[in-house]
């Protein structure tokens, strides 16, 4: 698939959201990227064979106190392609894979662990 085919994908996924989620998106940067850097994996916690689809980067809005005025740096949400499409090979399974990381990083965002998303059934 190429980027650009990728990257309207996950345009459809952030599309398709609810506006009570997008306005909590406000400051928060989407990006796509190719492949997950080290420090990444590092910062996820990755064992060497494990992959990572997406990574959420910034300050949850749980643990956000009373700011000072000054804009806050955007969060950033980081969809990775290649191991998405390692993964799921079909234009579908790939569909789907962009939308549940957009959704499992968002909840990132929202203060939800991965404990707290095992719990509720989201792996």
């Amino acid at each position: 698939m190429s980027p650009t085919e990728f990257r309207r994908l996950v345009e459809e996924a952030i599309n398709s959201l609810p506006e009570d989620i997008l306005h909590h998106l406000r400051n928060v940067e989407v990006l796509v990227e190719w492949t997950p850097l080290p420090e990444q994996r590092r910062k996820a916690g990755l064992r060497p064979w494990e992959d990572l689809f997406g990574l959420y980067e910034g300050v949850p809005l749980t643990e956000r106190g009373v700011t000072s005025g000054e804009p806050l740096l955007p969060d950033r949400i980081t969809i990775f392609q290649r191991p998405i499409e390692r993964r799921h090979r079909t234009p579908e399974r790939i569909r789907d894979a962009v939308r549940r990381t957009l959704m499992h990083e968002i909840a990132h965002h929202f203060g939800i662990s991965d404990e707290r998303l095992r719990e509720l059934g989201a792996y």
